[in-house]
């Protein structure tokens, strides 16, 4: 009997595979089908009884995602799984960690008491948005970042004097671990938001000029915010423009924008979301190999500490 198994919901299949090809298994077999009424089904095929069981599942919209990682995690709880992890590429709501105003839900909260209560013994995930969201959770929550494999991806790219940007002051940490890693410099985006989804560029603090700038951010929704960003940047004299994300949410029109932009040279993302359609201006980095190993090391009890450290 295998000491592991790894299965996947419907999210992500691309990555799911990619992080079974890169721990040389292949994926527990589960079936997961939808009843006419929109409801959802899943089955393990394969006795999970006694085994550490690692489930990848992206939670993004639509919250079937959710649904699914959450009857994946019962179903393997009753099974008789011996340690369930679950492998949150992208945590979905993320964003919703407090109460900005009045009467509203602490949703990722509420998300955290779900996976707990499905039966979920572990998390893994990359790259949340708030990393104070590790305390909502009541067992171990291992949060790596996508920072290395970008890294990677985006040095062969740069040329001349760099600079790292950040549109807003939530990313200046991860920007400083790129700038740091590639002994650039920093500058500062100031961004307000005048109402949700929609961003303003009010101040950029640092020299920029005749310079290759990496915009830096944990995820693009919209694309105003980044584009508006790109774009206040070449006005301001940049040479060249890069951009680097980890979660490619691409709502709306966001594709879009970032493709019509003249501002943007390239922007690198993590395939934590599939993405709809190939755009000529996005690179795809793929996070299987991290998160296989993520998966190896928790399964060994080994420390993963190298995996998730952003400074360097």
């Amino acid at each position: 009997m295998p000491r592991f198994k790894v299965a996947a919901g419907r999210s992500n299949p691309a990555l799911s595979n990619k992080v079974a090809q890169s721990l040389g298994i292949e994926l527990a077999n589960t079936t997961i089908r939808n009843f006419s009424d929109g409801e959802l089904w899943a089955k393990y095929e394969e006795n999970v009884r006694g085994i550490d069981l690692f489930v990848v599942q992206s939670t993004f919209s639509p919250s079937d995602n959710l649904m699914e990682l959450l009857i994946l995690i019962d179903a393997a709880k009753r099974a008789s799984a011996k340690r369930i992890t679950a492998v949150i590429p992208y945590f979905g709501y993320a964003r919703q960690d407090r109460k900005d105003q009045p009467r509203v839900a602490i949703t990722a909260k509420l998300i955290t008491n779900l996976l707990t209560r499905s039966g979920a013994d572990r998390i893994i995930t990359v790259d949340l948005h708030s990393a104070q969201i590790q305390g909502f959770f009541d067992i171990p929550v291992d949060h790596l970042h996508a920072s290395p494999v970008l890294t990677k991806a985006l040095k062969n790219h740069l040329s001349g004097d760099v600079v790292f940007a950040s549109p807003d002051v939530g990313g200046v940490r991860t920007a400083r671990a790129y700038a740091q890693r590639l002994n650039a410099g920093l500058v500062l985006v100031d961004k307000r938001r005048p109402e949700a989804n929609k961003s303003v560029i009010t101040n950029v603090i640092g020299e920029v000029k005749d310079k290759t700038v990496v915009i830096v951010d944990d995820m693009i929704d919209t694309g105003g915010t980044f584009v508006n960003c790109a774009e206040e940047l070449k006005n301001r004299g940049a040479k060249t423009i890069f951009g680097v994300t980890v979660h490619g949410v691409f709502s709306g029109e966001a594709l879009e924008k970032i493709n019509n932009s003249s501002a943007i040279e390239r922007l690198f993302v993590t395939d934590t979301i599939p993405l709809k359609e190939k755009i000529e201006k996005i690179e795809v980095v793929s996070v299987g190999e991290l998160l296989a190993e993520a998966i190896i090391r928790t399964h060994d009890n080994r420390s993963i500490s190298s995996l998730f450290e952003i400074e360097r």
